[in-house]
């Protein structure tokens, strides 16, 4: 799949996102007659991992003069100190000062989620961890979360938006409706193979309702060597999704010669819960990751202007002139 590029909307472009001061401030300005050359560094309050820079990338390409700009960054996806800066802009103030409110918000929330999907993932040991979050969040904003959990290391993504901006497939398997719907998961599995597109993989949902390891063999005797994976989302009321449930689970599919047939589990997973997993050998093919990675707490980003005009300034506390860090690249 070719990977779009990010398109920054008409609300963000006309500044409707932005803090009313910025917007006053250059309006202001304009009346003035003032638009020096400004610099300015943007940098995390906190560690973690740097996504949203394609985003930004795109709309400062928009909105920066082409023969007056300078734009250095660290690229999407490398670990980011707390205080390092990320990105540096140099070009005349009026043309960027008004967006200074979205630049520092998608880096945020968008290195949030990606820092909390790498932590999931550091936490799986190789283990592939997919991107189960798009419910959890607002629709406006589920394809850039998914994305983001894939920039943080997530082997997938089950939204359509997500998968769509990362130049991925989207990774699904087969939701309790359709079981329900049809009454049987035998039944909601075979119709599933029946109609999905063969390069999409079987999983099959098994703790709607039966016995997980019953259901798993009979949905394995079902497909045969159709079937890929069968997913283990036990809710909390009946006990949740155990290490002994996936232990047993596989012991029954390899005593009945389906040793072929992965286990992937769901539900409430998060850095700790996946590392339980396994330190207790538990035989996990696939991880699926929720609300650890939709509600992660963004990274607070702060921006500060450090030359105007080619003079060192900074409010106190910041030291005036371009702060040194050679990790930085030219991208504009």
């Amino acid at each position: 799949m070719e990977q779009p590029s990010f398109e920054p909307s008409e609300a963000v472009l006309a500044g409707g996102t932005t803090d009313i001061y910025f917007a006053r401030t250059v309006e202001i300005l304009r009346h003035e007659g003032l638009n020096p050359v400004a610099t300015m560094e943007v940098f995390p309050r906190s560690a973690g991992v740097v996504c949203g820079m394609k985003e930004v990338m795109a709309l400062l390409t928009k909105v920066l003069p082409e023969d007056n700009r300078e734009v250095w960054a660290l690229s999407e996806g490398d670990a980011v100190a707390a205080k390092e800066v990320t990105l540096r802009i140099r070009a005349p103030y009026q043309s960027y000062g008004a967006y200074e409110t979205p630049i520092a918000g998608i880096l945020a929330h968008c290195s949030g989620w990606a820092t909390a999907a790498r932590e999931c993932v550091a936490a799986a040991g190789g283990v592939p961890v997919i991107s189960f979050g798009a419910r959890h969040v607002h629709p406006s904003v589920a394809g850039v979360m998914e994305y983001s959990a894939v920039v943080g290391g997530c082997a997938g993504c089950a939204s359509i938006a997500g998968a769509r901006l990362a130049g991925i497939e989207p990774t699904g398997t087969i939701p309790h409706a359709l079981i329900i719907v049809m009454g049987d998961t035998v039944k909601a599995t075979v119709t599933f193979d029946k109609y999905v597109p063969p390069g999409v993989r079987r999983v099959s949902l098994v703790d709607t309702f039966k016995d997980e390891a019953e259901e798993s063999l009979r949905v394995a005797e079902a497909l045969g060597d159709r079937l890929d994976a069968v997913r283990l989302d036990t809710p909390g009321e009946r006990g949740g999704v155990t290490v002994d449930l996936v232990k047993e689970v596989r012991a029954r599919l390899d005593l009945a010669g389906f040793g072929k047939v992965g286990i992937f589990v769901s539900g409430g997973f998060d850095p700790e819960r996946i590392k339980h997993f396994i330190e207790r050998d538990a035989p996990v093919d696939g991880f699926g990751v929720g609300s650890y990675i939709s509600g992660a707490k963004p990274i607070d980003f702060t921006a500060d202007l450090h030359e105007v005009a080619g003079r060192p300034v900074a409010k106190r506390g910041r030291i005036p002139g371009i702060t040194a860090n050679p990790r930085l690249k030219r991208v504009l």
